[in-house]
């Protein structure tokens, strides 16, 4: 079974039990907590390589690595081919932010429109910089940091990328009309 596929068997509602103590961050603050082993959590939302559970009446987002706590496979940083070309290394990085997920929502930080750009540039050193600018549905969401983590944990698997920088800004400030038609789709908004 893949790594996406073992997370979309998990259905909302659905309750586990913690295999061991296991980091989670603390939606919508971003602070990181431990919730300890044994203790029964209900599955929120579990989408792109993390899972969001409502533990004692508070949302919590579980990253892949963590995913044993659940009693599932951890996932695996993604990588890149060592011999990738440049259209390859970005096609990398726009896989990895679709992978991305506001955890109060089920659509990638891509479709949902929250992504205003991505570059790629080769520094002096030779190194790889990839620059991400990007926005939030709304300018207190406390889960913006959290959210650019992700991406650059994920972005930063390539062994080409050395340097990620996520930049979050709001001009333009969001708006339903950013958002892809299947996003729309998704969230009932047509």
């Amino acid at each position: 079974m893949s790594d996406i596929e073992q997370i979309a068997r998990l259905e909302r509602g659905q309750t586990l039990p913690l295999q061991r103590d296991v980091a989670a961050i603390s939606i919508p603050f971003g602070k990181t907590i431990t919730l300890p082993e044994d203790s029964v959590v209900s599955v929120m939302q579990a989408k792109g390589s993390s899972v969001s559970v409502g533990y004692e009446g508070r949302l919590y987002l579980i990253e892949g690595a963590n995913l044993d706590a659940l009693g599932l496979e951890a996932l695996p940083r993604p990588t890149l081919h060592e011999d990738a070309t440049e259209e390859e290394i970005e096609q990398f990085v726009w896989d990895q932010l679709r992978t991305c997920f506001d955890p109060e929502i089920p659509v990638n930080i891509v479709d949902l429109g929250l992504v205003y750009g991505c570059r790629i540039e080769r520094l002096i050193t030779g190194e790889r910089l990839v620059t991400i600018r990007m926005t939030l549905t709304a300018p207190g969401c406390g889960m913006g940091d959290v959210i650019a983590a992700d991406a650059r944990n994920k972005i930063l698997g390539a062994p080409q990328i050395s340097k990620v920088h996520t930049e979050i800004v709001f001009d333009p400030p969001w708006s339903r009309e950013m958002m892809s038609d299947e996003a729309k789709l998704e969230l009932g908004m047509f």
